[in-house]
């Protein structure tokens, strides 16, 4: 199976051209100063140094994190492309991927990625609700990015999308609309992104005040089980649920967090999977006319903790509402995130 690897550069705040309300680049990056060419080469000779040990078969693609890449001044955003061009055209690299607002997009500038051999442009979208946009001071409307979606898809570049749930007055209805809307404009992937209070920003002096009550997270699994249904029955891959866990980005309280509040999760994913999971397991079992003791799922081994769950939640959990013992088997034939669920004792037994 091939294996893909990305070689992240953050560029906080360059070219951003707004302050939203949740956003501190510098504190989720963990990075201070500006990006240079010479600081770029760096980091992608020491990420190559470390995947080149790994075996043959290893895509990998140097993507341009933070801030808003294509709002950056020309000269500089050349000066970062031709670092990792280069790369490209001798074959150490695959691909380059970019992270930008809808609003910055334009043919000029899709030709200049195109040129630099970028293949990849997310657009940082957060919500399809033009009321809460302004309201997080994004600087654009949800016509920007179906405008900068269907350019980028003309032009011929991989269109990813990043989407935020919880942020301030956006409902569950909002997040499920704005999926909907998404889904529309065809992108090949998503991020989906709890809204997490971070030291220095307008949002944290909301919460201060009382005005803005984060997401739980439990709250955050039902609500983005709904939204990872809605993508994958698309075939639109979601390729983060959360943001990375960094020193900086991690349990409120710990040391060096800059988190104050929110649904962190180091594993947010693998819970927002396992539920999904025990979502799948219960809903056949009650689909059966008998009182089930025992049931055995089989899986594709990929998939075994997740139907487990997280500290074997699932596991647990069936035991305590449904007095039902779950029995994991792995078998590689069965085809990943599909399952073979088979009653072995009933209370008649």
């Amino acid at each position: 199976m091939e294996k893909h690897c990305i070689i992240p550069i953050f560029v906080p705040h360059l070219g951003c051209p707004n302050d939203c309300i949740f956003c501190n680049q510098k504190s989720i990056s963990g990075q201070k100063n500006e990006m240079t060419k010479e600081k770029a080469k760096e980091i992608i000779e020491n990420y190559l140094k470390s995947i080149r040990k790994e075996k043959e078969n290893v895509k990998i693609e140097i993507a341009f994190f933070g801030g808003s890449f294509t709002a950056i001044k020309e000269e500089k955003q050349e000066e970062l492309l031709k670092v990792a061009y280069e790369y490209v055209k001798s074959k150490d690299v695959d691909s380059i991927r970019i992270s930008t607002r809808p609003d910055a997009i334009n043919k000029e500038i899709l030709k200049r990625l195109k040129k630099y051999g970028v293949k990849t442009i997310e657009l940082g979208v957060q919500s399809a609700n033009n009321y809460i946009l302004n309201r997080i001071n994004r600087g654009h409307t949800f016509d920007d990015v179906k405008k900068a979606s269907k350019l980028i898809r003309w032009y011929g570049f991989k269109l990813g999308h990043q989407m935020m749930v919880g942020l301030p007055e956006s409902t569950r209805l909002d997040e499920i609309n704005t999926a909907k809307q998404l889904i529309k404009l065809k992108p090949k992937m998503v991020r989906i992104y709890p809204t997490l209070v971070i030291k220095n920003t307008k949002l944290e002096k909301e919460y201060e005040e009382g005005k803005y009550k984060p997401l739980s997270v439990v709250q955050t699994v039902e609500v983005c089980k709904d939204l990872v249904r809605m993508f994958t029955d698309k075939k639109i891959d979601v390729i983060r649920i959360g943001l990375q866990t960094t020193d900086e980005i991690s349990k409120p309280g710990s040391k060096n967090s800059e988190v104050v509040a929110g649904p962190f999760h180091p594993a947010l994913r693998q819970l927002v999977e396992s539920a999904m999971w025990y979502d799948a397991i219960v809903g056949k079992i009650k689909k059966l006319n008998v009182k089930v003791k025992e049931v055995e799922v089989t899986v594709n081994p990929v998939d075994s903790n997740n139907v487990i769950g997280h500290k074997k939640e699932n596991v647990l959990k069936l035991k305590d509402t449904y007095d039902v013992d779950l029995v994991l088997k792995q078998d590689e034939k069965v085809k990943q995130g599909k399952s073979k669920i088979e009653v072995t004792k009933t209370y008649t037994d």
